[in-house]
């Protein structure tokens, strides 16, 4: 592990020292290596846009309004190639909140988080994106697919093995 010294001026160092006793850190390097994963990763997803990312989208909805949630069903199935999982809980007699676990290229995945986002009735909608490196082999299937695969017909360089394994860049 390599060591490096900062210094601080008594105001930030207080509201630091503040900021680790709020999140339960037990010292200092603890929460110095996560702010830095966190500003890396984030320069990362900024500079890499074609590269590939695990996600979670979360957002909430009421679920009396009109088709919407049959609608938000259907852009999921459409996108089955990013969509790995849902998570539906009933927040109330009217409101649900579901959370995705997508994967693939990041620009496909910020792209259907986006616009899911912004559909009418969709608020508080929120995207975590994590860089990954995508390991894996392509697969041929031995019948016919009535249905197209984005994957399939994509850039090489965006190319994603469906298969393939996802493991965050640290």
């Amino acid at each position: 592990m390599e060591r490096f010294t900062i210094s601080l001026d008594e105001n930030l160092a207080r509201a630091f020292d503040e900021l680790i006793a709020e999140r339960g850190y037990s010292n200092r390097s603890e929460a110095v290596r996560d702010i830095l994963r966190a500003r890396i990763e984030a320069s990362r997803l900024e500079r890499e846009a074609a590269g590939h990312c695990i996600a979670n989208l979360s957002y909430v909805y009421n679920h009396h309004e009109r088709e919407l949630a049959e609608r938000v069903t259907q852009e999921q199935h459409a996108h089955h190639d990013l969509c790995v999982a849902t998570l539906h809980a009933h927040l109330d007699h009217d409101n649900c909140m579901e959370s995705v676990i997508l994967r693939g290229p990041t620009a496909q995945v910020r792209s259907f988080a986006e616009g899911l986002m912004a559909r009418p009735g969709i608020r508080h909608g929120a995207l975590n994106l994590v860089s990954a490196e995508v390991t894996g082999q392509t697969h041929a299937h031995p019948h016919p697919h009535p249905h197209p695969h984005p994957h399939a017909a994509a850039p090489e360089d965006e190319r994603v093995p469906p298969h393939g394994h996802y493991r965050p860049r640290s």
